[in-house]
């Protein structure tokens, strides 16, 4: 039985152009000359190094662990899981899974987020979790609300969570998003509007999954994280190829 090569080839062709009319602000910030990759040094590849006792149970749990005693995030509760998985769908275990996002009201806990939405004094909109052996995660969270942008008269952002999967170092960092199945604004926004391939925007939502679902208590949806090959998922800072 052969082995799987090392690498697949890339497909350029699922990554949007950085210069894109539909969504003004990449006209300011796409680059005026063809992206280039550095090689990482050795002190890059090999440090620092991440390990369950880095990692507290609560820094999973968004709805609990930004809350002052005996209080909750505000929202619809949610779980989000699922795994990591490399190219040939093998699980990539003790991973350094990120998220951030606005809460139930649209709104970031960030200073220059001026949108009319409510802030929650009880949701930081912040976690992280290791995947295990399995290459599997899960979050508690709130689902957040969607919030409008200037992009043209009337843009919205659909629901959306942000992540990053760090790899052995801080210089191996993966960050995209992830949307919600169902939500009407998806085909609306213009961000989402900007990548070529309709596959990648189902690379990048997030399933309802009834059978992990909490009954009377939490509404769960699957994500799968795929690192490389022609099915991964979308990765932004990582537009010449993952």
């Amino acid at each position: 039985m052969m082995k799987p090569g090392e690498y697949y080839q890339r497909d350029r062709r699922a990554h949007p152009p950085a210069r894109t009319e539909i969504y003004r602000t990449s006209v300011a910030r796409s680059p005026n000359y063809a992206l280039i990759s550095l090689q990482n040094s050795i002190g890059e590849i090999t440090g620092p190094k991440f390990g369950h006792g880095d990692i507290d149970p609560l820094d999973r749990d968004l709805i609990y662990n930004y809350a002052q005693q005996g209080e909750s995030a505000i929202g619809e509760r949610i779980i989000l899981h699922g795994r990591i998985l490399d190219e040939n769908g093998r699980p990539v275990p003790n991973t350094l899974l990120e998220i951030w996002q606005a809460n139930a009201s649209g709104r970031y806990r960030h200073r220059n987020d001026t949108y009319l939405g409510a802030i929650d004094p009880n949701f930081g909109g912040c976690g992280r979790t290791l995947t295990d052996e399995n290459g599997y995660y899960y979050f508690r969270t709130i689902k957040p609300g969607a919030y409008p942008f200037r992009n043209n008269v009337n843009s919205w952002r659909p629901a959306h969570v942000h992540f990053s999967v760090f790899g052995s170092a801080f210089v191996q960092r993966l960050i995209s998003q992830l949307y919600f199945e169902g939500d009407p604004l998806i085909p609306q926004c213009p961000i989402i509007g900007t990548l070529p391939d309709p596959t990648v925007v189902e690379r990048l939502t997030a399933r309802l999954d009834l059978n992990a679902t909490i009954p009377l208590d939490t509404v769960a949806y699957r994500f799968d994280i795929v690192l490389r090959g022609r099915r991964s998922t979308l990765f932004e800072n990582r537009l010449e190829g993952n």
